[in-house]
């Protein structure tokens, strides 16, 4: 164990939680430290625009922490049982813990959990992370997994996903989780670019940016669910069977892609029908332009204006 393996001496090995890592943590206090920036800018801006400044801004940084946030989750699907089962290998003593499988782009999470905690002389409370991204390899985990000692529960259920098990799912998640996290990527990409044209006088451009952005986080989806038209192996511990189902990342997701389609096609529809009200909304009013425009001609003299006199007619000099 050195600095340079990634592995601290004399300190145990860090592991991934089952659902936020520091990862996510650190995803969303960048946007949260942005949202806060913001809203201490509101008080300058006058009238409703302030509203509507404050929506735009919150529901863009919401869309864009989630893209982000979910790379790094790990419950895009899901599942617990609760079942009596035996706690080490080649021996009798079984234990009652409820066992999670958590199934992120990534990789995978089993957790085992002994209901109650203390039991066979132990605590009971483990969560073990097998990656399987690209650069990873997910066997070499489960095999040092083994040389650890793991529980049985959880080399179980780790050895389904493993290249060389008979349920043949692991190059399914490997692939559909690469694209998944890849069409993320290109759905971020858009929603920086939808941000940057919603700003300027080009709102139908924007809501072009916008509909995409929905669009590659519903293909995102699409590609991850691909691995559900592959049979499932039955993963049977005890006398109950742990069953799998899309878990918060899975329909969040989908619940931002399906906004982003929404208020894509609401900026493209309102282009078209209503434009004066869209650029309300947006604050790119031209009576608004012409009269910061003509706001400087009052203060050329403060003299004139003091006297309500009209300032005079400017001067022609003629080169001699």
């Amino acid at each position: 164990m050195t600095l340079f393996d990634g592995v601290y001496p004399f300190y145990p090995q860090q592991r991934k939680a089952a659902v936020f890592d520091i990862s996510s943590i650190i995803v969303i206090v960048v946007f949260l430290t942005l949202a806060c920036s913001f809203l201490l800018i509101t008080p300058g801006i006058r009238g409703r625009a302030r509203l509507y400044w404050t929506l735009r801004v919150l529901l863009s940084l919401f869309v864009g922490v989630v893209i982000v946030v979910v790379q790094f989750t790990g419950d895009w699907e899901s599942g617990w049982v609760q079942a009596n089962t035996s706690y080490k290998s080649f021996s009798p003593v079984q234990v009652s813990a409820d066992i999670g499988l958590h199934i992120g782009l990534a990789g995978v999470n089993v957790t085992l959990r002994g209901n109650p905690l203390q039991q066979v002389n132990e605590t009971i409370n483990y969560n073990e992370h097998f990656p399987w991204s690209f650069g990873e390899d997910y066997d070499r985990s489960y095999s040092q997994g083994l040389h650890k000692g793991l529980p049985s529960p959880i080399l179980y259920v780790a050895e389904k996903f493993s290249w060389q098990s008979p349920c043949a799912v692991h190059r399914q998640y490997r692939i559909a989780g690469h694209y998944a996290s890849a069409l993320l990527w290109v759905a971020f990409c858009t929603w920086v670019i939808s941000n940057i044209l919603l700003s300027m006088p080009v709102l139908v451009y924007g809501g072009y940016m916008v509909l995409a952005t929905g669009a590659f986080m519903i293909f995102s989806l699409l590609s991850f669910s691909t691995v559900r038209n592959s049979p499932m192996c039955l993963i049977q511990i005890g006398t109950r069977t742990l069953h799998v189902a899309y878990g918060g990342s899975f329909w969040l997701m989908l619940a931002i892609g399906l906004l982003c389609l929404v208020v894509g096609i609401t900026i493209v529809a309102m282009h078209h029908l209503n434009l004066d009200l869209l650029k309300t909304f947006f604050d790119l009013r031209e009576d608004k332009a012409e009269e910061y425009q003509e706001m400087p001609e009052l203060f050329i003299n403060p003299h004139f204006v003091s006297k309500g006199l009209s300032p005079p007619e400017p001067t022609e000099i003629h080169s001699i």
